[in-house]
């Protein structure tokens, strides 16, 4: 109840907060000791951290990644559930409950479908979605805030006109926060939040982009997320590595790496070495 009551509050206050998203227990644990005030699971990150694509882990397993995170520190998580694993709206219950029942204290739900042939749900089916998860949300025994989607940009819908639509449907069908992924230019993210009423959520990392923390904070962006970024930059560095190491034989990469001991001290202390 407190860590949802303090992620309702962040949305609720004035400014723009950053809620990065960790890919397994380690990262969590650091991101909170760097002082951010909640977290984001990251469907993407997960995966590549499991060695498979996006969307190729299995419902039972996203939900003990949530559960882990969730467990890692005292922050709020809020899960990113993908479609929330079934096309019917009466079926998203179970994905929110089951968040809620793992330490989550909110979720998101897109209305991408994941097939080529239908990229997006038909708006009456995805409002109904969201409506339905809506509904779920409000059943839980603490404030659980929901995030609806609109991915447009994301499977190549680039009508930003259907991207207002849809957000303010999802406004409309009981959503607590709003998120389009994949705007670029900032007069797309003020076309957004000058159209809806409802805290927004910028992803920053997916594409380049025009805008940086202080120009969405002047939008009154509320929140900006990372989506699967950190977990890129993080293997992005040991491909790097890789290749030194494969095509000239040297280390200089050792150089950049975060000292032991500064990461041991971000994660706690110490507890007894275990005897082998």
């Amino acid at each position: 109840m407190a860590r949802a009551q303090t992620f309702r509050d962040l949305h609720r206050q004035s400014g723009t907060f950053i809620i990065p998203n960790p890919f397994d227990v380690g990262s969590a644990r650091l991101l909170a000791a760097s002082g951010f005030p909640a977290l984001a699971t990251s469907s993407a990150g997960y995966a590549f951290a499991q060695g498979c694509r996006d969307h190729d882990v299995g419902r039972d397993a996203v939900m003990a990644h949530v559960e882990s995170i969730a467990a890692a520190t005292d922050l709020p998580v809020t899960a990113d559930l993908g479609n929330g694993f079934a096309d019917a709206p009466d079926q998203l219950a179970e994905a929110i409950g089951r968040a809620a029942r793992a330490g989550a204290v909110g979720a998101s739900i897109e209305d991408a479908t994941g097939r080529s042939d239908e990229p997006l749900y038909p708006l009456p089916l995805a409002v109904e979605r969201i409506r339905a998860a809506a509904a779920a949300a409000r059943s839980q025994p603490f404030p659980f805030m929901l995030t609806a989607r609109a991915d447009n940009l994301l499977v190549g819908r680039g009508d930003l006109d259907d991207v207002v639509r849809r957000l303010r449907a999802y406004q409309d069908a009981g959503a607590d926060v709003l998120y389009a992924p994949g705007l670029t230019r900032l007069d797309e993210a003020a076309a957004v939040m000058s159209a809806v009423d409802l805290p927004v959520n910028v992803v920053i990392g997916l594409h380049k982009t025009e805008f940086g923390f202080s120009e969405l904070s002047d939008l009154g962006v509320k929140r900006i997320s990372l989506g699967s970024t950190l977990a890129r930059v993080a293997y992005g560095a040991l491909m790097w590595a890789a290749r030194e190491m494969r095509q000239t034989g040297t280390f200089a990469f050792a150089g950049e790496a975060v000292p032991y001991d500064e990461i041991s001290r971000m994660l706690g202390p110490s507890g007894e070495r275990r005897a082998p």
